[in-house]
């Protein structure tokens, strides 16, 4: 057994437009914050009552970064999978500020755009997504990203197919 787990998993709105910029390096950053809503009926008045939870995202992967970039707009529903970091700073007035930020690294993140109809997840770094995901991504918006459709063309013949399903054992 592993000895610990940092995995965030959140479906929400975004609360603003992504904001992107460049580190030094040249690696492009997005940011933006969800809302996730949590409802219930209060048991004393029988009133709807509903709570709203703010988290900051922030997106360190090239191929999600220009997904979110693109795609994703304020009021946008999506889900977002990642590891939780709590890191410092000091602020223009000098005060020491801490901040905590649903991260989405290189290799270790994951973007699904849930508002249109063909909604397909973002695609990870050497994956080819599950059977869903090639759909999906067929459906939306088509990026050149042989990775997601390459067994999608007319006319060709899924590996699947192409396997001999005869074992001996």
């Amino acid at each position: 057994m592993a000895g610990s787990v940092n995995k965030v998993i959140l479906v929400g709105r975004l609360g603003r437009d992504p904001d992107t910029r460049a580190t030094q390096g040249g690696q492009i950053v997005v940011s933006f914050s969800i809302a996730t809503d949590e409802t219930w009926i209060d048991k004393g008045s029988g009133e709807r009552k509903q709570r709203t939870e703010w988290h900051n995202v922030v997106i360190f992967n090239e191929g999600l970064a220009k997904i979110a970039e693109n795609d994703l707009k304020k009021g946008s529903r999506v889900y977002v999978e990642g590891m939780q970091c709590t890191r410092e700073y000091t602020d223009r007035d000098g005060h020491a500020r801490k901040v905590t930020e649903v991260l989405l690294k290189q290799f270790r993140g994951e973007l699904c755009l849930l508002d249109s109809a063909g909604a397909r997840p973002a695609p990870e770094e050497g994956s080819y997504g599950s059977e869903s995901t090639r759909g999906a991504a067929q459906q939306s918006k088509t990026y050149d990203d042989p990775r997601i459709a390459m067994d999608e063309k007319p006319g060709s013949q899924r590996l699947s197919d192409q396997l001999d399903d005869d074992i001996p054992f």
